[in-house]
């Protein structure tokens, strides 16, 4: 499976972060003009929130099993579970991407002051921030994984890295479900 040069994995790391979290941050900063995507209804905008939700949910799911996979040294399973892993992430991405870009930023906290000072906008921030930890993180272990036999990988940082990545990325997933209810279900 050794698609990636060996010595290019940590340049090929950080060429993907930069280019991914410029994309992010181009869309969150309100960069990309809504005229450069394709227009849709009001009900797909408005419905994009819960299937991400529903991603985010199926992630965790995939990345626990592919955590407990490994730990059983099914290697194959593990495989498996975090390429869905990194796909349903995608999935999220390039909707929630979508959504901010075609309506022209981020949606206002619709709940009381207190909640978004002291709860709302707490979350929001370990979460974003976690997330953008997350993406050099995966990009390395998914790399690593590419460029080296079953074999070599174990002498590499993957299960070091894996094992942070894995942590942290559940935890960001979980709390953009939280973001989610207080966004769209609690308020």
């Amino acid at each position: 499976m050794e698609y990636v040069p060996r010595e290019r994995v940590r340049l090929l790391t950080g060429v993907l972060s930069v280019v991914s979290l410029a994309v992010v941050f181009a869309a969150a900063g309100g960069r990309i003009p809504p005229s450069s995507v394709p227009v849709a209804p009001e009900w797909v905008l408005e419905t994009i929130p819960l299937v991400n939700a529903l991603l985010s949910g199926a992630a965790i799911g995939s990345i626990m099993v592919g955590w407990r996979a490994i730990r059983r040294g099914d290697v194959d399973r593990h495989r498996v579970a975090m390429l869905t892993s990194f796909g349903l992430f995608v999935g999220f991405l390039t909707l929630y991407l979508y959504r901010l870009t075609a309506t022209g930023g981020p949606q206002p906290f619709p709940g009381p002051d207190m909640v978004y000072q002291f709860v709302y906008i707490p979350l929001l921030a370990v979460h974003i921030l976690l997330a953008i930890i997350c993406i050099p993180l995966l990009y390395y272990v998914l790399l690593l994984a590419f460029s080296r036999s079953i074999a070599d990988l174990r002498r590499t940082a993957h299960a070091r890295v894996g094992r942070i990545a894995a942590t942290l990325w559940l935890i960001s997933f979980s709390l953009g479900i939280v973001v989610f209810a207080l966004l769209h279900v609690v308020y």
